[in-house]
């Protein structure tokens, strides 16, 4: 029988346009990143990248419309875990998004969202979502363990 871990598995949940989502998303995907065996900071760094995420979907894009939802899905896979969010708002450019780090956002006290998921996650990209709306997909993989005895 086959190691539960390394089995591939797919998760998908929808969310209310609700702040008390975000907490709920998170702890979803932090226990399949946990499932997976990342480590503590790694868990950390998907949590806040999740969070910042569900945040985005929920106050900007779907802007607390209780007739929009929220999308997740999780997959894991023996390698990586794959995290895509999606709203049903207006859509988003991330080109759109003013620099955090420039001097006139620096003490603004949001903005930095986008700037952590991609610093926190390996890969983070932004959708057009059908038939409305903005889907987010970050992928965060797997460390590679030294073998045992192996060269230096």
């Amino acid at each position: 029988m086959a190691d539960q871990q390394t089995q591939p598995h797919t998760l998908e949940q929808v969310f209310e346009s609700e702040l008390e989502s975000v907490d709920s998303a998170e702890e979803t995907v932090v226990a399949e990143a946990a499932h997976l065996g990342f480590d503590e900071d790694d868990l950390h760094r998907i949590g806040i990248s999740v969070r910042e995420c569900m945040v985005n979907a929920v106050v900007h894009g779907n802007r607390y419309n209780a007739r929009k939802k929220v999308h997740l899905k999780v997959e894991r896979t023996p390698e990586q875990l794959t995290i895509w969010i999606g709203d049903e708002g207006d859509g988003f450019d991330p080109n759109a998004v003013p620099d955090p780090l420039a001097g006139e956002n620096i003490m603004r006290h949001s903005g930095r969202g986008v700037m952590l998921m991609q610093a926190f996650m390996d890969e983070f990209s932004t959708y057009t979502r059908q038939p409305q709306g903005t889907e987010v997909k970050m992928v965060k993989y797997k460390p590679k363990r030294a073998t045992e005895g192996g060269n230096s």
